[in-house]
């Protein structure tokens, strides 16, 4: 049996833990604490942050090949692991491409691919300190460490750019154009060692405090919107030689379509593959690791509607009574993944409700009032 493993512990190693399972392989996980929730159902488990270089090291000698759940590694230790026989996928030097935004940005330019204009911060500010005159609003983006909202500010005006730059260093930090976007889209691909390139449905994605709050499956766009999702998609994985599954978040604005970020993972925007997919994003991450071939991506439900369960406040709670009405939902799929605490915005679980529906107008609506009846129990914070 291949020796699988997995940098990171949180829920989407969980998820990849029990996808394992149908599929016959075990996976050892680098993680940050034993008393994670995906260490118990794991093969096995070594303790260390993902950017340890020697907890990486320990992980490497148990496994043929490695994935990532997550982007917080040391790039050097990966480097030096691989030029030891070490097999990372996707690989050091694609990972440096992609974690960074700044790097990212780019490749998206050096490929031609559609993104918002950008520039760096310490450009703007230059040696003076002083931004000089700039068209306001824009989004600043932390180049490295931001997620679910962290890393992100919105810049209305000048006095908050002032406030910005006193806080961190310009060095770290990008600017980009805010895209006046009709809608959000996602789309998960995979790409096999042989270049074998497969997608799964392009999904509506919706934010809520810069938070995925609900992911529509799939998305009601024309088919010119889904083609060039797919023609970018594939682009960038073939020109990166990526192996693995990686998500691309979209706007879809008058402009047409353009990225706005990248994600070298299984991602939030997939979770509803798990019920809705012949081959979840998950089984795909853990075949391709393997080497076998890629799974079918095909919806076998006209469409799935995947809502996350957020925290509302700083108490610690079980929720088991919401979490019993939740699951009391017709069609519906409860996954809740056993965090020790909760915040305000921390995902502590989602659930996807299957559709019926085919016509893509009475789906959305179907969706809606799914949607309506999960925020009655659990409503947004």
């Amino acid at each position: 049996m291949e020796r699988l493993g997995i940098v990171g512990s949180g829920q989407l190693a969980a998820m990849l833990v029990e996808a394992s399972h149908g599929l016959g392989l075990s996976l050892e996980l680098l993680a940050a604490d034993p008393a994670d929730p995906a260490v118990a159902t794991a093969g096995g488990a070594v303790i260390g942050g993902a950017s340890d270089p020697e907890a990486l090291r320990r992980l490497a000698a148990r496994c043929d090949r490695i994935a990532f759940e997550n982007e917080w590694v040391d790039l050097a230790a990966l480097q030096q692991l691989e030029q030891e026989g070490v097999q990372f996928q996707p690989g050091a030097a694609v990972m440096a491409r992609l974690v960074d935004k700044r790097r990212q940005r780019q490749l998206m330019d050096e490929l031609l691919l559609p993104c918002p204009r950008w520039r760096d911060l310490a450009e703007v500010v230059g040696d003076g300190g002083d931004p000089g005159p700039l068209e306001l609003p824009l989004m600043a983006k932390a180049t490295c460490g931001g997620y679910d909202g962290r890393g992100t500010e919105r810049l209305q005006h000048r006095a908050s750019l002032e406030a910005l730059l006193m806080r961190v260093d310009p060095r770290d930090w990008i600017l980009e154009e805010l895209v006046p976007f009709e809608r959000e889209l996602a789309l998960t691909v995979a790409r096999a060692a042989d270049g074998t390139v497969t997608h799964f449905p392009l999904v509506e994605t919706h934010q809520h405090r810069q938070i995925c709050d609900w992911v529509l499956a799939p998305a009601h766009v024309p088919q010119a919107v889904r083609a060039r999702a797919h023609a970018v998609a594939a682009s960038l994985v073939t020109a990166l030689d990526y192996v693995g599954v990686l998500a691309i978040e979209f706007f879809l604005s008058p402009r047409g379509l353009q990225i706005n970020e990248v994600a070298p993972r299984t991602h939030n925007s997939g979770h509803y593959s798990i019920e809705a997919c012949r081959t979840s994003q998950f089984q795909q991450q853990l075949l391709l690791l393997a080497g076998r071939p890629a799974g079918s991506t095909e919806l076998l439900v006209p469409g799935a509607l995947m809502v996350n369960l957020v925290g509302i406040d700083s108490v610690d709670q079980d929720h088991d009574n919401e979490r019993a009405q939740l699951a009391r939902l017709a069609d519906a799929h409860l996954h809740w993944y056993d965090k020790r605490g909760s915040r305000p915005g921390r995902k502590l679980g989602h659930i996807t409700l299957l559709l019926s529906a085919r016509d893509p107008a009475l789906r959305r609506r179907e969706a809606m009032e799914r949607l309506a009846e999960v925020r009655a129990i659990w409503p947004l914070p």
